[in-house]
């Protein structure tokens, strides 16, 4: 195969690589995008569905209640309850029901074979002892219970939300019910829909690929040698450009982190809304109060953003280098904690390439991150040292240490996970050694970049 060929195939595949994640991700977050709607359709329907059968028994509640409250409770007014619960019903298959405490059905308004059967013991497919859960429920103070029935207008077994109370003084439950398989059919018509969306994305998404792929074939069918050896030059550009590429995605995620002030701000944003509405009453000093309280956590915030934008770069690296930020990252992590730490670092006078210096301070951080999060040490060392072709960087703390080997294997720790990809980026060296009361990190880097 030509060399032309060959940058076609490697243009190309790729390009269908991409197109192939890309599909997935889309048919991916599509169906969790259908499953989240189907869930809150569900759920919607279903609290809609609770307040309505909880409006339908307190409204039969109502009817009954000169009735029940009379206090005669005798045969003829219990008879004249059941007789009123009868009549009332709310669409095809919207009845009510009453059960005395031994299971026995006083009043089933579409299923009149039930009323005097003893159902106790009746389960629906599912195994669940319907009549035993619904005593059981109403007798905890009222509520909601799942089951499977009989839906008198299909003559089908069906799933069913039931809404039961207990009438204690006669010793019954009473209950009302809706059936549940429209719920069904509004949630796959959800994920119908999704589905739908899925199949055109996907034929947009191939059309779209058709393109490219042509164009990159025309394209590359174009290129000559001096173009190829352009493009090989470009490649190892980029090569050398993926350190500085990861810091500038490091600066630039840290202008968009505002979860870790979310909070705060929230609160700021309560503290002046509650301000306003104390100064629309005129209550003038309460309103300052909470004006100046709101500021101080202005304060607050701004000062994590600073303090986070100099955790993702500090600006001591750029302006007095490597030994300067290591330090002054020695003495704020100390006033922090309030561990010992002592720091011995050379200077180096610019022999250090910016991609080698940046490295051994995010190794620096890591570390002391890791010190901070479990080690529970007293004292912690920091020394670096240097020759005229590498430079050694050793960390120490009096730690509880830890299983390299445990660790190591379950591949847990992202700041040694982080250290360790560093240090093999540049060729370097990693040795970690750790015992109750010792944990050492020693990292060996070449004072330059290679190929800088």
């Amino acid at each position: 195969m030509q060399l032309k060929h060959k940058i076609v195939a490697l243009g190309i595949l790729p390009l269908a690589l991409a197109i192939a994640v890309i599909c997935a991700l889309v048919i991916s977050l599509n169906r969790q995008l259908g499953d989240q709607q189907a869930q809150l359709i569900q759920s919607s329907i279903l609290a809609s569905r609770q307040a309505e059968l909880k409006n339908y028994v307190a409204l039969a509640q109502s009817l009954i209640a000169p009735l029940y409250d009379d206090g005669k409770g005798d045969e003829h007014a219990r008879a004249q309850v059941l007789q009123l619960l009868q009549k009332l019903s709310f669409g095809a298959d919207g009845y009510f029901f009453v059960y005395d405490r031994d299971g026995r059905n006083l009043m089933h308004s579409r299923q009149s074979e039930l009323v005097g059967q003893d159902l106790w013991d009746m389960k629906d497919p599912h195994g669940l002892a319907v009549i035993q859960a619904l005593l059981k429920t109403a007798q905890s103070g009222g509520g909601f219970q799942r089951y499977a029935w009989n839906k008198p207008s299909t003559g089908e077994i069906t799933d069913k939300l039931s809404y039961v109370v207990t009438l204690d003084r006669w010793g019954w439950i009473l209950g009302t019910g809706i059936y549940q398989e429209d719920v069904e059919r509004f949630t796959q018509q959800a994920r119908d829909e999704v589905a739908r969306g899925i199949h055109q994305t996907m034929l947009e998404i191939a059309l779209v690929a058709l393109v490219a792929v042509w164009l990159v074939f025309a394209g590359g069918m174009t290129l000559n040698f001096s173009e190829q050896r352009l493009a090989d030059r470009k490649l190892r550009h980029l090569t050398r450009r993926i350190i500085s590429l990861q810091e500038e995605e490091r600066t630039r995620i840290a202008r968009e982190l505002h979860d870790g002030i979310s909070q705060l701000l929230v609160s700021i944003k309560f503290k002046f809304e509650l301000a306003t509405h104390v100064l629309e009453k005129q209550q003038y000093d309460k309103g300052l109060n909470l004006l100046k309280d709101a500021t101080e956590r202005m304060g607050e915030a701004i000062g994590e953003v600073r303090s986070l934008s100099h955790d993702l770069r500090s600006s001591l690296l750029d302006s007095l280098g490597l030994p300067a930020a290591i330090g002054h990252l020695a003495a704020e992590f100390e006033q922090r904690t309030g561990l010992q730490v002592s720091c011995s670092v050379d200077a180096f006078e610019g022999r250090l390439s910016d991609a080698v210096a940046v490295s051994l301070f995010r190794i620096v951080q890591e570390g002391l991150a890791n010190i901070e999060r479990h080690a529970r040490a007293r004292n912690v060392s920091i020394m670096l040292r240097s020759d005229d072709t590498s430079i050694r960087l050793t960390m120490v703390d009096d730690g509880t240490g830890f299983d390299i080997a445990e660790v190591t294997r379950r591949q847990a720790g992202i700041g040694l996970r982080n250290i360790r990809e560093r240090v093999e980026q540049f060729g370097g060296r990693l040795e970690l050694t750790s015992v109750p009361g010792r944990s050492e990190l020693d990292v060996l880097l070449p004072a330059r970049q290679p190929g800088g």
